[in-house]
């Protein structure tokens, strides 16, 4: 084994032939490190070292003038949040003067940038109807970026196209029972049927189920405040008068009005649901009877069918005997009132909506038979009538009966079913918290919107042929 080891081991050596006499080249040298010399003919040479001074002077001159530059930013910064404080603790907002001393003698400064509201990107569902429009004007008035969703079911295109140029309004054809993705900082979700004939033609309440919760769950993905727009009618036929935001209510779960009544007490719950266990910044507002322009022509509610049925020379419809009661505000007062919950700190419900209360025959009879005499004699002949005399309801038939028709006449039907009897909010909750209450009269209201439904009915195809 040895042996043959051995013989194996000896034809390799005799195999191997030196790489020096097999190849006529032989292997490269290696190369000697740089010389001095040459690095210093290298960097002398095109001007480098020139270039390398230069940017180490340029590096110690900004590490040199930071410090200092940083101290003046400071101290800057400082002094204005300094001003700020002392604006807010004296109450009284600087004078001109003051931002152009600057501080120092005579020394021209100017109005820092960035001092001010921030511009908010803000969706309203059902922004396209009555009321969501007003919304949005005011929205976008004061500078906000609105995002408007409506699949118009009863709103109308031509309540926005005045904004159809701006570049901070936006319009998207969507239903709000599907999902949708975006990026807002604020959620008012108005999108429901609110007239009984739209919500008795489609009763199955998915708007406000399904839709009040692909809002909630928009909400707390992106972090939005939401505001619920609720309504009177989760107080059914109420057996409290007024009504406060504790009373719960008297609501027949399965009648006709049942789809919006009780959809709207479930999105009420699930509102608070989502603000308890998930954290949703949540606002409720319980809206009651509203009118002015942009309101549907037909939509069954007591003012607008009194204003287009005598504008087009109908019979006022009074439903039952007429005494059921309403309160009746103007829609600039209900914005107002929306936007102060929506920037307000407390969850709610708040009440909105005008403490006059008024029956249906006194918004459509009172003084039909004196709208031609002075206000005193009619107050003085009403109280011979009717024996008792209540401040302002004599004021609302005149100007019904003035502004639109005096010559109009009455035409009773059987009442509708749970219609309620009695309608009048508590505001005191809404006056204490958040400074607002109603301050349009039904008598400076009204002509306004007369004048839209006139024009309206008279000019356009809506209403035509009605």
């Amino acid at each position: 084994m040895k042996q043959l080891h051995k013989q194996m081991s000896s034809k390799r050596d005799e195999e191997t032939i030196p790489m020096s006499q097999s190849s006529p080249y032989s292997p490269k040298t290696l190369k000697h490190p740089r010389s001095l010399p040459r690095s210093l003919h290298y960097l002398f040479r095109e001007q480098r070292l020139l270039f390398i001074l230069v940017g180490i002077l340029i590096g110690s001159t900004f590490f040199i003038l930071q410090p200092s530059l940083s101290r003046l930013g400071a101290a800057e910064s400082t002094s204005l949040i300094t001003r700020s404080v002392s604006y807010a603790v004296t109450d009284s907002p600087p004078s001109r003067s003051t931002f152009n001393s600057g501080g120092g003698g005579g020394r021209t400064g100017r109005v820092p940038v960035g001092i001010g509201r921030k511009r908010l990107r803000i969706v309203v569902t059902g922004g396209a109807g009555f009321v969501g429009s007003h919304l949005v004007d005011k929205l976008i008035g004061r500078g906000d970026e609105v995002i408007v969703i409506d699949n118009f079911f009863t709103g109308r295109k031509e309540n926005l196209v005045h904004l159809f140029s701006n570049p901070r309004f936006e319009l998207i054809r969507h239903d709000v029972v599907e999902p949708i993705l975006l990026e807002v900082d604020q959620i008012y979700h108005l999108a429901c049927p609110a007239s009984p004939v739209h919500y008795k033609y489609n009763p199955f309440y998915k708007t406000n189920v399904m839709g009040t919760l692909n809002m909630l769950g928009l909400a707390k993905r992106v972090g939005a405040r939401f505001l619920l727009t609720s309504t009177s009618e989760v107080y059914g036929d109420p057996l409290e008068h007024p009504q406060k935001e504790t009373y719960w209510g008297n609501v027949n779960p399965i009648g006709e009005r049942s789809c919006y009544d009780e959809g709207k007490r479930t999105a009420e719950t699930l509102a608070m649901d989502y603000h308890r266990g998930a954290g949703v910044e949540v606002r409720i507002a319980r809206i009651f009877n509203t009118y002015g322009p942009r309101m549907c022509l037909d939509d069954g509610r007591v003012v607008s069918n009194f204003v287009a049925q005598t504008i087009r020379k109908h019979p006022m419809t009074v439903y039952g005997d007429g005494k059921q009661t309403r309160s009746f505000q103007y829609v600039s007062d209900l914005v107002e009132g929306l936007v102060a919950l929506m920037e307000n700190d407390h969850v709610g419900p708040f009440n909105l909506g005008n403490p006059g209360e008024f029956t249906m025959l006194e918004l459509a009879e009172v003084c039909f038979y004196f709208y031609h005499l002075p206000f005193t004699s009619c107050k003085k002949r009403n109280e011979t009538q009717r024996g008792k005399f209540r401040p302002g309801h004599s004021v609302l038939g005149l100007v019904v009966k003035e502004v639109i028709d005096p010559s109009a006449t009455i035409e009773f039907k059987p009442n509708t079913a749970d219609d309620p009897h009695k309608r009048k909010p508590d505001i005191s909750k809404a006056k204490e918290q958040l400074n607002w209450e109603p301050k349009i009269s039904l008598r400076e209201g009204l002509p306004r919107m007369v004048s839209d439904f006139r024009n309206r009915i008279l000019n356009e195809d809506e209403g035509k042929g009605l």
